[in-house]
């Protein structure tokens, strides 16, 4: 590994931001390069003397900014304008062979101005937060763990195969795991809450994965609906819509939801399963108005098609 790439991450390496794996990678090479091993010592000290002057955020502060940093990036389209801003310097700075206090001053400053703009959110808005809510009330909410003020994110979701035991990694000032049944209320107040809000994309499909085998609960269905309209990754909102397809037939709030999966989302595969969905409900009278609409208008071909089969297919009305 080059002293390179460990110089840029030794300040990620002092404050726990690095993964498990790139950690793991930062302290073999510590111990085998002396020149890092003096970077590293010099950044620590630099932490340590800051920490004398500058106050630490709160865990409940730092935590509500994690997971509002979170969901932005996850909102912010790929290519956009803001994207060009944020990214682009961004790897014209890792480029730039820099001193480790003056890394430090930079990285604490945004850090501090985001926590500081956060703040100011948080109390404009009477300190009405996801992250925070649950605790000043006595207790949990129903789409919240316990625990959430401290919780900064879903790391990962597995199941034992054959089981319904789940293991749920998750992180507060450092990661923590929780298993149990399918039927603990805390490990689906933990995948609700990664379904909803996790900024790993590849755990909220693991999350709504799980919580298809539960959809039965009414806030697990909400949970579901949700992902379908505002998932950013089609592959967790085409898992949502298999959780919610048993459901299109019997709640009129489900059929909806598919319906307007159908018309607006922006994924061809999404838009062609919930046309699939609602298929065996052609007749009803919503159905059949959002069909006609397609076939007459739909840019995509496949779906104007088959809503036209579909439409052909059925009796006329009267």
């Amino acid at each position: 590994m080059k002293c390179d790439w460990v110089r840029q991450n030794i300040l990620f390496y002092v404050y726990n931001e690095l993964e498990d794996d790139a950690r793991y990678e930062v302290e073999q090479h510590l111990a085998r390069c002396p020149e890092c091993a003096t970077e590293l010592k010099a950044t620590r000290k630099f932490h340590a003397t800051l920490s004398e002057t500058v106050e630490e955020p709160t865990p409940n502060l730092l935590a509500a900014s994690r997971m509002r940093l979170q969901e932005a990036l996850e909102t912010t389209r790929q290519g956009g304008f803001w994207q060009r801003i944020i990214v682009e310097p961004a790897v014209w700075l890792r480029q730039i062979r820099m001193a480790p206090a003056l890394a430090a001053a930079i990285f604490i400053v945004g850090f501090g101005g985001g926590i500081g703009a956060t703040y100011n959110f948080v109390a404009a808005r009477g300190g009405e937060n996801a992250v925070t809510s649950s605790l000043g009330s006595g207790g949990a909410t129903a789409n919240e763990p316990t625990e959430s003020s401290a919780i900064a994110g879903i790391r990962s979701v597995t199941q034992e195969p054959g089981s319904n035991k789940v293991s749920i990694k998750y992180d507060t000032l450092s990661t923590q795991e929780a298993q149990g049944s399918l039927n603990d209320q805390r490990i689906q107040q933990l995948l609700l809450f990664a379904a909803r809000s996790n900024y790993n994309s590849g755990v909220r499909l693991d999350s709504v994965d799980v919580l298809t085998q539960s959809s039965n609960d009414t806030h697990v269905r909400a949970a579901l609906m949700y992902v379908l309209q505002n998932d950013s990754n089609p592959g967790v909102r085409l898992k949502a819509l298999d959780g919610l397809s048993g459901f299109v037939k019997q709640d009129p709030q489900v059929r909806d939801e598919v319906l307007r999966a159908l018309i607006s989302d922006d994924n061809p595969g999404v838009r062609l399963q919930a046309l699939r969905l609602v298929e065996p409900m052609k007749s009803d009278s919503n159905v059949r108005a959002v069909l006609a609409k397609l076939a007459q208008t739909d840019q995509n071909v496949s779906i104007r098609t088959q809503a036209r089969a579909m439409l052909a297919q059925m009796p006329e009305m009267d």
